[in-house]
């Protein structure tokens, strides 16, 4: 099976179009969705309404696609996150709010070598950001690859015969990691609509379970147009100038 693994679009309807031309022509059978379909950007409504039409194998819902279940769930949010869950709220249709509402917490079986979850999986909306939390998030996995969001980073870390290894994948186009038996691997492909690793471009991967491999891929995108976007639609202007610097 070769699975399209996206998550983080954030309603950034260019990046996931982009990220989506290049899967397809790499090729892939079925998509896994790893939470925060919306927040932060200008398309929320067409990007559910793309997602919706993948008719993915498996999501998660992300800390941000909370939001359609009430403002409540944007405790702990900083202002400019707050208003742009605000503006969300307010713009999606009441049939894309209750699709939201209704996306599954993770984390989640797809298969036996595969599992994704958004944060990690033991809580949710954990943020990944040292070994020790990477090494309690591979110790908790079911599966021997876990696969997760949230943190908008690429990062590879696997453990081996009790040492844990970690593969940074910012820069390039394409890394490619072989799934080697015996070992567990916790990864995070990077935002498809909004990179902070100081990589503007939109990140995805590629699981192909036969051969074993991870494909994780950066395309290009019109990030201006999404920026204009972003400011047209009266958006917090620091949403904007983030998206061109991948911060």
């Amino acid at each position: 099976m070769r699975y399209l693994v996206i998550t983080d679009i954030h309603a950034n309807l260019e990046a996931l179009e982009a990220c989506l031309a290049d899967a397809s022509a790499r090729g892939y059978e079925q998509t896994l969705v790893l939470g925060d379909i919306v927040g932060y950007g200008p398309d929320p409504d067409a990007v559910v309404e793309r997602v919706k039409g993948l008719r993915p194998l498996a999501m998660v819902r992300g800390n941000h696609d909370k939001i359609a279940l009430g403002m409540d769930h944007a405790q702990g949010f900083h202002a400019i996150a707050r208003a742009a869950a605000r503006w969300t709220l307010d713009t999606l249709t009441p049939d894309h709010r209750q699709w939201l509402a209704a996306l599954p917490e993770g984390p989640c079986a797809v298969d036996e070598l595969v599992e994704i979850c958004h944060g990690s999986p033991f809580d949710e909306d954990a943020y990944i950001v040292d070994e020790f939390e990477a090494l309690r998030a591979i110790n908790t996995a079911a599966a021997p690859l876990c696969l997760y969001g949230h943190t908008h980073f690429g990062v590879a870390f696997q453990l081996s015969n009790g040492v844990l290894e970690i593969t940074r994948l910012a820069g390039g186009g394409r890394t490619e990691l072989l799934l080697r038996d015996g070992v567990k691997y916790l990864v995070n492909p990077g935002a498809v609509g909004q990179p902070r690793d100081g990589d503007p471009r939109a990140a995805y991967a590629i699981v192909d379970t036969a051969s074993r491999r991870i494909e994780l891929v950066r395309v290009a995108y019109p990030l201006d147009v999404t920026r204009e976007k972003v400011l047209k639609a009266g958006l917090p202007e620091m949403l904007a100038r983030r998206l061109a610097v991948g911060r």
